[in-house]
């Protein structure tokens, strides 16, 4: 991990860079006195996390906060401050966090520990539905014979543990198009395709079917979109209103994921 941190108070930049050391030992620090410089690093080299006072002399750290997303939008802020007057402010820049000064090894650490989970956990399947959609095994793109099946198991993902029955699957994949026996002789068909991807990755067991009736089992899943309902700051400084923005069907959840921002 690559971090950045920004105060214009070279002591205060000290302990914050101490605090930061403890909580993060692997990690790579750059300190900064100057939002100009830090901009400048910024510009060169990716970031994972800054760490940003708010009030830095001649200018914000809420306004450096939207120049370093303006260059890398998936950079998370953490601002570290003495002032709680700034909270509402911050998130609504999407910052990932709010630590009140002097920020300790263990807030820090908690902090990091609420963006990034516990060292070492992982799930079987990723599944990216934010900018696209895409399921990962071991870090490798599932690959699908057919685009429908792939379609199938996004509106699963969609549809979170709620089973469909055949007629709806279709409805929805089709677009309403006349329900008849080559349509559903041919969700079979997708249906088989899907069991038999998800079998290759050794996740099969994701797929939970019963009699006409399928559903994904959620808890087998890391999933962007599930992690942004459930509040997790990484997953919503990563949404761009781009929810499977492929599918037309999706727009119904895209419009709940705007209400809640």
């Amino acid at each position: 991990m690559n971090y950045i941190i920004v105060d214009d108070e070279p002591f205060a930049l000290e302990d914050l860079e101490e605090a930061l050391c403890a909580a993060a030992p692997d990690a790579v620090l750059h300190g900064f006195t100057s939002p100009k410089k830090a901009l400048e690093y910024a510009e060169k080299s990716p970031v994972d996390a800054a760490f940003l006072d708010i009030e830095l002399g001649s200018t914000s750290g809420l306004v450096l906060a939207k120049q370093l997303k303006d260059i890398q939008p998936d950079i998370h802020i953490i601002f570290v401050t003495s002032h709680e007057q700034y909270a509402l402010k911050a998130f609504q820049l999407h910052a990932t966090g709010y630590l009140m000064k002097p920020a300790t090894q263990e807030d820090i650490r908690r902090e990091l520990t609420f963006l990034y989970g516990e060292q070492g956990e992982t799930r079987r399947l990723r599944v990216q539905t934010f900018g696209g959609f895409d399921v990962f095994s071991d870090g490798k793109p599932l690959l699908f014979k057919r685009a429908k099946a792939k379609e199938l198991l996004a509106y699963l993902i969609d549809r979170r543990g709620s089973s469909v029955t055949t007629g709806e699957a279709c409805a929805v994949l089709w677009e309403g198009a006349a329900d008849d026996a080559g349509q559903k002789s041919y969700f079979r068909t997708l249906v088989t395709d899907l069991r038999s991807t998800l079998r290759l990755a050794g996740a099969e067991d994701v797929l939970v079917k019963g009699f006409n009736r399928l559903a994904i089992d959620p808890t087998r899943l890391d999933c962007d979109s599930y992690r942004f309902q459930e509040g997790d700051p990484q997953a919503i400084n990563r949404y761009r209103r781009d929810y499977l923005p492929n599918y037309s069907w999706a727009e119904f959840t895209m419009g709940m994921f705007e209400a809640r921002l």
